[in-house]
């Protein structure tokens, strides 16, 4: 079954993109989110057009989110987190990181970080994904919280 997809899926593809998918997939699960729609030929058509007059502006959108990347790459950041000795009590998830960069004034959602669940002290990668074309890696650094 040949969808377009209406929104970024994870694992699937990006908006505007025409994917093909399980049958049960697409009709039980993706176009009743409305997460896509049929890739009949009149909706290529119409996604073609579409695609057409958005390509300048997204030049703009891949440019901003360049700067953004070259910012985040020159940020420090490092977060507090209860500990006995290098284990933490609890863990620092997407969430935590996402906060420290809204700390730090870079507003960006939670579900565009990937790190995993991080359970000790020290120093980790996170991976920021700010535009389809613009995937940057984010270092940063867990310590303990002084008592």
């Amino acid at each position: 079954m040949e969808l377009i997809l209406k929104q970024d899926v994870q694992n699937l593809g990006f908006k505007d993109d025409i994917v093909t998918v399980k049958n049960g997939y697409g009709r039980n699960y993706l176009i009743p989110q409305g997460f896509a729609v049929l890739a009949t030929s009149s909706a290529k058509k119409v996604l073609a057009e579409n695609l057409k007059q958005k390509a300048h502006k997204e030049a703009k959108i891949v440019a901003d989110a360049k700067s953004l990347a070259e910012a985040l790459k020159a940020l420090e950041i490092k977060i507090s987190a209860k500990a006995g000795g290098e284990k933490l009590f609890g863990s620092v998830s997407n969430a935590d990181i996402a906060s420290a960069l809204e700390a730090a004034g870079h507003s960006i959602d939670r579900k565009f970080i990937t790190s995993g669940l991080v359970k000790r002290t020290g120093k980790y990668n996170a991976t920021v994904r700010l535009h389809r074309e613009v995937i940057v890696e984010l270092p940063y650094e867990i310590v303990a919280e002084k008592a």
